[in-house]
């Protein structure tokens, strides 16, 4: 039973699975409409100018088993592929560029597959018409139509018609006539029809246009094209020839005629003779209006003949004519060129030898040129003309009647150079003017120049620029100098020298222009490291030209450092660095650039040391002298520091040496006074700087005091320095009086200052640093002058006067002036000015 029962399992298995695999079916496109863009793409329309590359659909359907599906696209075979969709997403994208005109409906297999089963359906998709063709004109349209000149106004002379491929409003075409700008049209054109008519009230004339140009513009009706609304057009040009028609009698073009007949000219047979009593002397072609001479011309006896000329039928009939007249006269012949002529007859090379660079204005003497031309009149007349490089000469005269001297002056003296071309061709022409022949002749004239010494000799440059190192020995080269002139044999030869402020350490070889330093020299860039000196190059004739020579000395490092003897021994305050110094000789960076280093201690590593300024500091944590006497284990606290002082140089110097160093405790001051006042401990000089800047700015506060001081006096003062007085005849009792008034008073304080009107005229005598009372006063002034004698007695009063200085002058007389206090004794009042002046003086003194 077991067995059977497994035997009937594996037979409905097997049923199941049959019956799994008959009920699989196909997948299926959606069908979504024909405005849709998602579906199985039928009745899809499509504009043909989408662009190439466009998604233009989506293909979309389902699998009843919900089985991923597959889609795909063919063409029929031999047919163009315009569309391409991806297998898994269904877009479809447009890979060719369609074109309605040519194909206006693609038909495709798009199909949809679930990996067992596959559908497929043909559909059709519709290209759409986009504005995108040109109205074309027929290739057989001809170009020109004859039209009859009497053809009626209106009348249709001409059907333009053009074709546009489009469809709808793009495919309408209206016609229109292109007018150019101010010029008008006798024709018009039927926009619809394209019917080209002459305009109403306009006729063609023959006689005044034989021709008509016209160019005829087909328009589309418009339409869009890529997004944008498109008119397009195109055009054709006709030519409209106008048929002559018999409606105007002939008329003569170019009036009057003129005919000329040589002297030498011979008679043509086989003419028409002329009419109206010609004598047989011409005749004229009948077709051509051509006349020509029947007779030599000696036998010619009038000048002015008739022509008639007449329309003639197609039946041989001749109708309207027309009589005008001719003028023919015998002229000379021109049959003479004109010549060149020297001394010796005809000549067409002339050649001349003279100096460079001749005077502007003048002319070549030696060049004797005579031109002629023996025809006579017209035929005579010729232009004379120069060519030749630049514009060096000029021709005179320029316009000749049969014969003239030929002259040639100078215009460009400076092109005519011997430096640029030692010899100077140039061509002589004369030209006939006039006549039919223009004759012409020519002559070569050669000029060979001579050189003069024209130029100065040129260098190279305008300066030279030379370094040389501060241990090259003498002799040594420095820098080589180049000049050249242009000029030949002895002018051009250049001879060098050198002068200058800065030559003297250098030499010259003339010839050569190569420098040197002196045989002696010795170049040291610490003494003086540059120099520069003028070079001159100058030809045998004197004439010169100058350059300029700058010669650095290039330093060496040759310098060892030094350090300053005064900065060997040094008090350090904790706290505070020293300053170490050393100075390098050599006069450039690196070579003096200088490093400071300490070598070697004691004790070992107490100090650090900047490598630039030279600054020696305490180890941060040694902050008192405890500390520093704990290290030393003594109470001596000057240690000893090896520094070094190393230059930047290649190679390099340095130099070293033993520092003592005094390590002491700031002091209780503070501030900073007291800092600068340790800062000078180590510069003694900036110390001297400080108190020297204190003095002068002293020195300038009492100068402008004593400049206020003195201007101040000078406004306020009533009684001048020096007085008149008139010397009268002392008494006795007053003569004790006047010998004891300084002594007494001067320091006895009667006479105060606020007592006293100071003075304001200007002391003539520089008396204002006379000595007062005060021990710090200046040095005294030389005493006042004795009072004169005592005047004689027959003496008057106000005969004479005289100037008491009040410190020192000499005695003068001057002219009389009137006392305003005439109650006063005028030696009373000289004395009290005195004592004013002293007084001011002594408190001036005590002020400074």
């Amino acid at each position: 039973i077991l067995h059977k029962w497994q035997i009937c399992l594996s037979f409905r298995c097997d049923i199941s699975l049959l019956f799994t695999a008959q009920t699989d079916y196909a997948p299926y496109f959606y069908d979504n409409g024909p405005n849709s863009n998602n579906g199985n793409m039928a009745l899809l329309n499509l504009s043909e100018d989408t662009p190439k590359g466009t998604q233009i659909y989506v293909l979309n359907g389902t699998d009843p088993e919900g089985q991923p599906v597959k889609y795909g696209m063919t063409s029929e075979p031999g047919s163009k592929e315009y569309f391409r969709v991806h297998p898994k997403s269904g877009t479809v994208t447009l890979i060719e560029e369609l074109d309605r005109e040519a194909q206006d409906e693609i038909e495709v297999f798009v199909s949809i597959s679930d990996g067992l089963n596959k559908v497929a359906e043909k559909v059709s998709v519709f290209v759409m018409d986009a504005n995108d063709e040109r109205p074309q004109f027929p290739q057989n349209m001809p170009s020109i139509v004859d039209v009859p000149e009497n053809t009626t106004s209106g009348s249709s002379i001409y059907k333009v018609q053009a074709v546009d491929r489009d469809a709808g409003s793009g495919g309408s075409v209206t016609y229109f006539l292109q007018v150019t700008s101010g010029i008008s049209t006798k024709f018009a054109i039927d926009h619809h029809s394209g019917v080209l008519r002459i305009k109403p009230g306009e006729t063609l004339d023959y006689e005044k246009s034989r021709t008509h140009f016209i160019t005829v513009v087909a328009k589309d009706g418009g339409g869009i094209y890529k997004g944008k609304q498109q008119v397009m057009s195109s055009s054709a040009t006709l030519t409209i020839n106008v048929i002559d028609a018999q409606d105007t009698p002939p008329v003569f073009v170019g009036t009057p005629y003129f005919g000329y007949v040589y002297e030498v000219s011979s008679p043509v047979t086989n003419s028409q003779p002329i009419d109206s009593g010609a004598d047989g002397v011409f005749a004229i072609n009948k077709t051509s209006g051509c006349i020509t001479l029947k007779v030599y011309p000696a036998e010619l006896k009038r000048e002015i003949f008739n022509i008639k000329a007449s329309e003639v039928s197609p039946e041989g009939k001749r109708l309207d004519f027309a009589v005008t007249t001719v003028t023919i006269r015998v002229v000379d012949l021109n049959n003479h060129p004109p010549t060149f002529f020297g001394e010796n007859g005809p000549q067409n090379v002339f050649e001349l030898t003279m100096y460079e660079h001749p005077p502007e204005g003048e002319f070549l003497r030696g060049l004797k040129i005579t031109v002629n031309d023996s025809d006579q009149g017209s035929n005579a007349k010729f232009h004379l003309r120069l060519v030749g490089p630049g514009r060096m000469l000029r021709v005179v005269p320029q316009t000749v009647l049969n014969e003239a001297q030929v002259t040639v002056l100078v215009e460009d003296s400076a092109a005519m150079d011997f430096e640029k071309s030692q010899f100077l061709t140039f061509k002589l022409l004369a030209i006939e003017i006039d006549t039919p022949e223009r004759f012409s002749a020519t002559a070569d004239i050669i000029i060979h120049l001579l050189d003069t010494n024209d130029n100065a000799p040129k260098f190279s440059s305008d300066f030279y620029i030379a370094r040389i190192p501060e241990n090259s020995p003498g002799g040594s080269s420095v820098v080589s100098v180049t000049a050249t002139d242009p000029d030949s044999g002895l002018w051009g030869v250049v001879k060098y020298s050198i002068y200058g402020s800065g030559a003297d350490l250098f030499l010259i070889q003339p010839d050569s222009g190569i420098i040197y330093t002196q045989p002696w020299a010795s170049l040291d860039a610490e003494v003086k490291s540059k120099y520069n000196f003028y070079v001159k190059a100058e030809d045998s004739d004197g004439k010169y030209s100058l350059a300029e020579v700058f010669v650095t000395i290039m330093d060496l490092n040759d310098h060892s450092p030094a350090f300053n003897e005064n900065s060997l021994e040094k008090t350090m305050v904790i706290g505070a660095p020293v300053k170490i110094e050393a100075v390098d000789e050599d006069a450039e960076e690196p070579n003096n650039v200088i490093e400071y280093s300490i070598m070697k201690s004691d004790p070992d590593d107490i100090f650090d040391m900047d490598a630039d300024t030279g600054e020696i500091k305490l180890k941060p944590y040694i902050k008192s002298m405890d500390i520093v006497q704990n290290i030393s284990n003594h109470k001596d606290c000057t240690w000893s520091v090896v520094v070094q002082a190393k230059d930047r140089g290649s190679p390099s110097f340095s130099t070293t040496t033993v520092v003592k160093i005094d390590i002491t405790e700031a002091t209780q001051l503070k501030g900073p006074l007291t800092s600068f006042l340790l800062k000078c401990r180590e510069n003694p000089m900036q110390f001297l700087g400080l108190v020297s800047g204190v003095i002068i700015i002293m020195l300038f506060v009492t100068v402008f005091i004593s400049t206020v001081i003195y201007v101040r006096n000078v406004k306020s003062n009533k009684i001048l320095p020096s007085r008149r007085i008139i010397r009268r005849k002392r008494k006795p009792r007053r003569q004790d009086d006047f010998q004891q008034p300084f002594r007494e008073e001067c320091c006895g304080g009667k006479f105060r200052n606020e007592d006293l009107e100071i003075p304001t005229a200007d002391n003539i005598n520089r008396n204002n640093n006379v000595k007062g009372c005060s021990h710090r006063a200046p040095p005294s002034p030389p005493n006042a002058p004795d009072m004169p004698p005592p005047l004689p007695s027959h003496y008057r009063h106000g005969d004479r006067e005289w100037t008491v200085p009040t410190v020192s002058a000499s005695v003068a007389s001057k002219t009389k002036k009137r006392s305003h206090r005439g109650k006063d004794n005028p030696v009373n009042t000289a004395l009290v000015s005195e004592l004013k002046l002293r007084l001011e003086q002594k408190n001036m003194a005590n002020r400074y």
